[in-house]
């Protein structure tokens, strides 16, 4: 028994010093909640041929390039969206929702689906903060991360 509460609080320190340099962006998070968190590019105007693409605020390229070089990133995330059937937010919100310390791998596949693979599908980051899935899987870990670091003591 002793020997699990031992594994667990070891458990729970390596998330939270995964996950805690990322709580810093929760208010921006908070306040940016269903805006748009870039502008398309279009060039000076000059030519007509130029390519428009996305430029995301500043804080969401430092989160990004945060939680890029965290320990929770899951390349294989594509696997737990199969394994858990997520096809759509609702059911990604609803897995976040739902989230206890036995589904950290989902909350670390979808943040890492939007982390990962926002940097070769552009629309996907601004996508995670119109949809509030990068808020709602950093409350679910702060939630997480305070309730069982208190159960352990």
């Amino acid at each position: 028994m002793e020997q699990n509460v031992e594994y667990r609080q070891q458990m729970i320190g390596e998330y939270r010093a995964a996950a805690e340099p990322l709580f810093k962006y929760l208010p921006w998070m908070e306040k940016s909640a269903g805006r748009a968190v870039s502008r398309n590019y279009q060039g000076n105007g000059l030519s007509r041929n130029s390519i428009s693409f996305p430029v995301y605020d500043a804080t969401l390229m430092n989160f990004v390039k945060e939680a890029a070089a965290s320990t929770l990133m899951n390349r294989n995330y594509v696997y737990v969206y199969t394994r858990n059937r997520i096809r759509s937010h609702a059911d990604e919100k609803k897995l976040i929702a739902g989230a206890e310390l036995k589904d950290w791998e989902i909350l670390c596949g979808i943040l890492s689906k939007y982390v990962l693979e926002g940097r070769t599908k552009a629309t996907l980051w601004g996508e995670a903060v119109q949809e509030d899935i990068f808020l709602l899987v950093l409350r679910k870990m702060q939630e997480i991360i305070r309730y069982w670091d208190k159960k352990g003591r």
